[in-house]
């Protein structure tokens, strides 16, 4: 593994492929966004997000060996319809009152293409802690106005709702089903390099 780093920007290049310098870069909740598509009526499609989460992004030299740790909180959950997220809440979806975060944890790296990852982890719901896989990409580093590096990357991933006792639903007199089983996850994620 071949590694140079660059003077300007927090990055360095390994093995041809330019990535961010090893540490711990803080996810920034004000310039990133956990969202969600599934579908509704079978045609259709509703998105949402949440709106209060924070999690860490740890760079380690060896890239393969780097780590994803992310909380959210179930109740900031905003689908622009203020009846749907409280019945979203309710135990009928994400049960907030007993589940107040959902979280993912990595638990491996691979790279899958020049600047793209498959991340694996467990990503956890309701008590309830499943494996996913997150098509990663990084989007590049910059440095900002007041001098933090910064960096960006985004992330994708269906999963089967059910497969977290989130199974509720109601039948169409056409057939098929209110909410759709499958959830697209989509993250847009700016991280802040800490310093010390």
């Amino acid at each position: 593994m071949s590694t140079s780093t660059s003077t300007s920007a927090a990055t360095r290049t390994v093995d041809g492929v330019e990535l961010p310098v090893a540490g711990t870069w803080a996810i920034d909740p004000s310039h990133s966004t956990v969202g969600f598509v599934v579908r509704h009526l079978m045609v259709g499609r509703t998105r949402g997000r949440f709106g209060a989460f924070d999690g860490v992004v740890t760079v380690a030299e060896d890239p393969t060996a780097s780590s994803v740790e992310v909380t959210i909180d179930a109740a900031s959950i905003d689908t622009r319809d203020e009846t749907r997220d409280g019945h979203l809440r309710s135990p009928d979806f994400f049960d907030v009152e007993r589940h107040p975060s959902l979280t993912f944890e990595s638990t491996g790296v691979v790279p899958v293409g020049a600047g793209r990852w498959s991340v694996t982890g467990t990503l956890t719901i309701r008590g309830e802690a499943r494996p996913v896989t997150l098509d990663v990409e990084y989007e590049g580093t910059e440095v900002d106005p007041w001098g933090n590096q910064r960096a960006a990357f985004t992330a994708r991933t269906e999963v089967d709702r059910e497969a977290w006792g989130l199974t509720w639903n109601q039948a169409l007199e056409t057939g098929g089903v209110l909410v759709g089983k499958k959830a697209r996850i989509e993250l847009e994620v700016e991280a802040v390099l800490q310093q010390g």
